[in-house]
């Protein structure tokens, strides 16, 4: 019979981290943003070590943009915390490849659940293709189970919303491919959060990507803060940008 660490290896990707102070908050909390960065980050090692880098996966046209995300923060991790993080595929649905990851400390306590949600697009056209048409790989599945809400749609309601303010896309907000880094959703966030919140340990955060943004791109900002927890919208130029929803 296979163990546990053979059959993560056919489908799925480990390594060992360490969190600095660039990580955290100023009470050396891990910052949201520090753990987005790592889900975009880990999917790309687990594809890298498969031979399946950024260039290969542009030259034929087949690359993957993060659509939702959704994370439980079991243990908030601090600043110098060493943390053991796995990721594996966890198959596709209609336009939508799954991908889950944990994050557990040295002694092997889970501290991070996060499930995000991919979609398949031509960097070219910018077409969207469904998950059938991935042709470097098959995409696989996993039944190993989870402690993380399933990701979602996030909706603001229309009425009750707060003006949050602005945020202006500058040159440090871009990632390799010209658009505002998916990490860097959680820091704009993050401080247009009413201050009572921006203290707080969240328990739970989930993003909607909708539509990117670009150099130079204005955000405007707007909250809702509801029995589920506190909303945010960003609306760009082209509509949309981001909605997320942070639990406490």
């Amino acid at each position: 019979m296979e163990s546990f660490k053979q059959k993560l290896y056919k489908n799925g990707y480990f390594r060992q981290e360490e969190l600095v102070f660039w990580d955290c908050d100023r009470e050396q909390r891990v910052r949201l943003a520090a753990l987005l960065s790592r889900l975009g980050a880990f999917a790309g090692y687990d594809y890298d070590a498969r031979g399946l880098t950024h260039e290969v996966l542009w030259a034929n046209r087949e690359v993957f943009l993060l659509s939702r995300a959704s994370i439980k923060i079991q243990d908030c991790p601090h600043a110098g915390d060493v943390l053991d993080i796995t990721t594996w595929e966890a198959g596709a649905k209609a336009a939508h490849m799954g991908r889950n990851y944990e994050m557990r400390d040295r002694q092997g306590r889970l501290r991070v659940s996060a499930r995000t949600d991919w979609i398949l697009v031509d960097p070219e056209t910018r077409k969207i293709m469904r998950p059938s048409a991935f042709t470097a790989k098959p995409l696989l599945s996993s039944d190993r189970s989870l402690d993380c809400p399933e990701t979602r749609k996030i909706v603001l309601p229309r009425e009750g919303r707060e003006d949050l303010g602005t945020r202006t896309v500058r040159w440090s907000d871009l990632d390799g491919n010209g658009h505002l880094f998916s990490g860097n959703y959680a820091d704009i966030i993050w401080d247009a959060l009413p201050e009572d919140l921006q203290i707080q340990t969240p328990r739970e955060f989930q993003i909607n990507y909708s539509r990117e943004a670009v150099l130079g791109d204005t955000l405007r900002l707007e909250g809702f803060r509801g029995e589920a927890g506190y909303f945010v919208e960003g609306l760009g130029p082209r509509g949309a940008c981001f909605t997320a929803l942070c639990a406490f």
